[in-house]
């Protein structure tokens, strides 16, 4: 069974791109989430498989974010979908817990690996 998916990113546009990829993949988008305050609200309500997580969002760092849900869902697993593709925000992101790093923009087979590798 294809796991369950969260999207957490400000952009309306982006979450609607990412809706379209997720599940053309075969996966169940459960929750959407804008801001940090409101993908803690859903994660405990949705209890996503996968968290697509944006980094630049209007009330949180996505790369503290990441620690949150982690601490308060040790079984998700993260991937952070960020314009900020430098080498420290990479690592500090990969060191804090994402099982992944995809840098925007990507393209739909970027997103498609990705969820491929963590559903093996």
């Amino acid at each position: 069974m294809k796991k369950t998916v969260m999207l957490v990113d400000d952009s309306l546009f982006m979450r609607n791109v990412l809706r379209g990829i997720v599940q053309s993949q075969g996966f169940t988008v459960v929750a959407e989430a804008g801001s940090g305050i409101e993908a803690m609200k859903k994660l405990s309500q949705h209890r996503p498989d996968i968290i697509l997580l944006d980094i630049i969002l209007p009330d949180a760092n996505g790369l503290d974010l990441l620690q949150s849900l982690v601490a308060a869902s040790p079984h998700v697993a993260v991937v952070i979908c960020s314009s900020l593709g430098q080498e420290s925000v990479i690592k500090k992101a990969l060191d804090g817990g994402a099982k992944a790093f995809i840098q925007k923009p990507f393209t739909p087979e970027k997103i498609a690996e990705a969820l491929d590798r963590l559903e093996a």
